[in-house]
């Protein structure tokens, strides 16, 4: 009797601890889609400039930036700026439900339509005030002479932007005519602007000449200057700064949503490029950038023609992305050379050298302040990466997988697991909600780019920091249906 009473009070003792918890959870539940939200209508309502962003804000919002200063009316389209706020809002559109966040991406979609230029891509950033706006050729305003018509796709400008739309288009069910029209204009433009040899520009006004571009091999040059030449580059087939991994992502998602086999088409072209792209030995990796005849060439004054061991990975990583797509070998077969290669190259503290000299191998670095050629690395610019991290091991691991994995079950791009709840993820939440004011901001310290070296410290608003909480909060919420 004793035993059987002992075991009717561990039973609800155990049931009222269930319960206990199943309230707490409940209450973060509300807790964490109240801050959402309170976030969501800050930014939208405070921050935001005709429905897109920049990326940094002062306390009081009288200072502004995006990759540098801004005004308010000003916003910025390369990441973390209005598609990376956009896309964060239909995060928490797919993990609530709630329309407000559907309302607030097709707000940043529809800033961007307004800033489409008639070369059919995007600029770093977008103006509003009309008198300024007049320097742009923006399509959905009337042309003018001398015009900036220059869409770029460095630093994933375009890319992430008409990826915003085609993702705000999918959502409204294709049925806003301005968000679905400026993203086919973006997409077929894409296609119209990639060369023969199926690399991208860095930037453009139009389509290439395809006599000027021919489809070549990669080669070394006979001879290369360590003396930077100052000359444009905007036209080179460009890696630098996941140029075309960005725009291989951009086509494949474009064939995910529209089904268009042509987009697909062009992001196994580039994939194609990647192969020819790749140098013969002795150094079988990549360069950051390369001219018409297929060489490595100069882009910025810290940029010299070169093998590089950071972009190389990127690329290689593109490459098993595109055969998890298409399950074709081909974009496997340069992989064990570039891994042998980069394995050999490596520093003596195990990273990589951002350049190592055509042929000799020898790592390459610039000097503070007069960017000359150098192999010492005693006094290298701290603006930039001559350093890399070394991912080769897991590279080759994917790789290994993939040679032994069936076809058909291969995980295509695009394609994500749902969210997990578990201890960090609730951690991570309740941290993200403590933190957040009574005004919806997260505040952190920090300086903006007006700011004086001796100006003390203030408190900002950063893009970056509303993304990645809005993300976790989106993650828990959608974790604890």
């Amino acid at each position: 009797m004793r035993q059987r009473t002992l075991l009717i009070v561990c039973a609800v003792g155990m049931l009222l601890l269930a319960c206990s918890a199943t309230a707490d959870e409940t209450i973060w539940k509300e807790q964490a889609a109240k801050a959402m939200r309170r976030a969501a209508d800050f930014f939208r309502t405070q921050v935001s400039t005709e429905g897109g962003y920049l990326w940094r804000y002062s306390e009081d919002l009288s200072l502004r930036e995006g990759e540098g200063t801004a005004t308010d009316t000003m916003i910025w389209v390369q990441p973390p700026g209005t598609p990376s706020v956009g896309m964060v809002f239909l995060t928490a559109y797919e993990a609530t439900g709630d329309s407000y966040y559907l309302d607030a991406a097709r707000d940043a979609a529809h800033a961007l339509v307004r800033g489409q230029l008639r070369s059919g891509g995007w600029d770093y950033r977008i103006e509003f005030d009309p008198e300024r706006r007049r320097r742009y050729a923006y399509r959905s305003d009337p042309p003018r002479k001398d015009q900036r018509n220059v869409s770029t796709m460095d630093d994933n400008n375009t890319q992430s932007a008409v990826r915003l739309l085609m993702r705000v288009d999918e959502a409204l069910g294709f049925k806003d005519e301005k968000i679905h029209e400026a993203a086919q204009f973006a997409l077929s433009t894409i296609l119209k602007v990639q060369y023969p040899n199926g690399a991208w520009p860095q930037r453009f006004t139009g389509p290439p000449d395809p006599a000027k571009f021919p489809v070549k091999k990669a080669s070394y040059p006979d001879f290369w200057s360590w003396t930077y030449p100052a000359r444009g580059y905007m036209s080179f087939y460009t890696f630098n700064d996941n140029t075309i991994a960005d725009t291989i992502d951009t086509m494949l998602e474009a064939f995910d949503i529209y089904g268009e086999e042509e987009y697909k088409a062009s992001a196994e072209k580039a994939g194609d490029f990647i192969i020819l792209a790749q140098m013969p030995e002795p150094q079988p990796a990549w360069a950051q950038q390369y001219n018409a005849d297929m060489q490595p060439a100069w882009a910025r004054k810290f940029e010299p023609p070169a093998v590089t061991g950071g972009e190389s990975q990127g690329v290689m990583k593109t490459l098993l992305k595109l055969y998890r797509a298409t399950g074709k070998e081909k974009y496997l077969e340069p992989l064990p050379r570039a891994i042998a290669y980069l394995q050999r190259s490596r520093l003596a503290d195990g990273r990589l050298a951002r350049f190592y000299e055509l042929k000799t191998n020898k790592p390459l670095y610039l000097t503070r302040g007069d960017y000359e050629v150098t192999y010492s690395d005693a006094d290298m610019p701290t603006h930039y990466s001559f350093k890399q991290g070394n991912g080769i091991e897991s590279i080759a691991r994917e790789y290994e997988r993939l040679q032994t994995t069936d076809l058909a079950s291969l995980k295509q791009p695009g394609a994500t697991d749902a969210p997990r709840m578990s201890h960090a993820l609730a951690a991570r939440a309740r941290s993200v909600i403590d933190r957040l004011d009574e005004q919806g901001r997260w505040l952190e310290s920090g300086k903006m780019r007006g700011d004086a070296e001796n100006d003390p410290v203030r408190r900002v608003i950063d893009c970056r920091t509303f993304i990645s909480n809005v993300r976790a909060l989106s993650a828990y919420l959608a974790a604890a249906k």
